[in-house]
């Protein structure tokens, strides 16, 4: 493996998307809640429960901040380590990613400034509708993400014409069931991620008492609704999957024959497959654990003792540690699941890697990965930095009122 550049590429791009996606998730997960927390704040017109949104939301623009940078790393890794991709399919792969980043990503960002600055400026119902936007467009995002990585998986639309990929059905690459199933599989799991998150920030400060206006009460009882409602769901929607996991029979419309698709499949099973096996069992039991924790949670609340068990509250501090695993998890499963192939019987990985020495690899995996590790590192370190501090010391916390100097007589000589 040392000496070969595509082992190297392919553990690099593992290795940063999967990083990418833990930010992702996040987001996904912590959106609906904070515009259903601050809904629940305008229409009682309650200045406590606006001030949980401020905590909330300093936690998830520091997630988001994290996250745009290593998307940025994540579009430079494709055009500079996978030019065969874009050389052959860039054409289709690469306009639902365009379309993400135009319409989806840069709608998002504009609108979240407008709410990290329109707090205090603008009437309360449109800072609201800012926020339902900023929510809209990062589900729009994560659509048009996997209409592009559908399209790898059961690739459909398009023809081939004098050696590269043209589009010529968008409405059968949008409605394509391998980027369907798998946009529902991650809204339902990224509510897990959400919930679980915002069930352990309550449960740690509940431990030690602190509970500013019942915020944190509130926190722990919703991020265990919000996982029970996504815990049945995310393996229905991956369950549905995995007819697509297993091996497409070749067609007429492939690019190669199918005795050379054979040919390219039997090499290419080995430990390949091992990793997603091992990926896809991680899954699972991440997941059954999941629902275990739901259902211990549930219990504890019908006897009233959710704010108040602290033993509870600890376990419920490390438990997002389990739709994390699950995610990482259920990707490398669907990734490992099409290889040896970056576009299903159309382009072998090897093809699709950017001509390169072994030293070159090395060098891209080193930066790459480098890269990543620190973003994840800061990212974790400032997260848990503010979500200790509580509802006065985020991102978002209001700015504290100068004390008014008390009077004193003034005499004169």
């Amino acid at each position: 493996m040392l000496d070969d550049p595509v082992q190297w590429a392919r553990l690099q791009f593992a290795l940063t998307a999967g990083t990418h996606y833990l930010f992702v998730a996040f987001t996904l997960g912590m959106a609906p809640f904070i515009l259903g927390a601050q809904l629940g704040a305008t229409l009682r017109r309650d200045a406590a429960r606006m001030r949980a949104v401020r905590f909330w939301g300093g936690l998830y623009l520091v997630n988001y901040g994290m996250g745009v940078l290593s998307g940025l790393v994540m579009e430079l890794q494709l055009a500079t380590n996978w030019s065969g991709l874009n050389d052959m399919f860039g054409n289709v792969f690469s306009a639902p990613l365009a379309v993400e980043t135009m319409a989806a990503f840069f709608v998002e960002s504009t609108f979240l400034g407008l709410w990290i600055f329109g707090w205090d400026r603008m009437n309360r119902w449109a800072h609201l509708g800012v926020f339902a936007v900023v929510t809209l467009t990062a589900y729009s995002s994560a659509f048009w993400v996997l209409v592009s990585n559908g399209f790898l998986k059961n690739p459909v639309g398009f023809e081939v014409r004098a050696g590269a990929a043209v589009l010529t059905d968008a409405t059968a690459l949008m409605t394509n069931p391998a980027a369907l199933l798998a946009f529902g599989h991650i809204v339902s799991s990224a509510l897990l991620v959400g919930g679980l998150v915002t069930a352990a920030v309550s449960a740690y400060h509940l431990s030690r008492g602190n509970d500013p206006d019942g915020m944190f009460r509130r926190g722990i009882q919703r991020g265990l609704l919000v996982t029970a409602l996504g815990v049945m769901p995310t393996p229905a929607f991956g369950g549905m999957q995995y007819g697509l996991f297993g091996k497409v029979p070749p067609t007429s419309g492939d690019t190669l024959s199918a005795a050379e698709i054979e040919r390219i499949e039997a090499a290419g099973v080995g430990s390949v497959q091992t990793i997603g096996e091992v990926g896809h069992v991680s899954m699972v039991m991440s997941w059954m654990g999941i629902g275990a924790l739901v259902g211990a949670g549930l219990l504890v609340w019908l006897v009233r003792r959710l704010d108040r068990w602290r033993w509870f509250h600890w376990i419920l501090v490390f438990s997002p540690f389990l739709p994390f695993i699950a995610s990482i998890g259920g990707w490398v499963y669907r990734e490992t699941g099409r290889q040896p192939w970056v576009v299903t019987h159309h382009l072998t990985t090897a093809d699709a890697l950017t001509d390169m020495t072994s030293g070159m690899a090395v060098l891209s995996f080193s930066l790459f990965t480098g890269a990543f590790a620190i973003l994840a590192t800061v990212t974790c370190g400032l997260l848990v930095r503010y979500a200790r501090r509580g509802p006065e010391g985020g991102p978002l916390a209001p700015a504290a009122e100068p004390e008014t100097e008390s009077a004193t007589p003034v005499h004169t000589f």
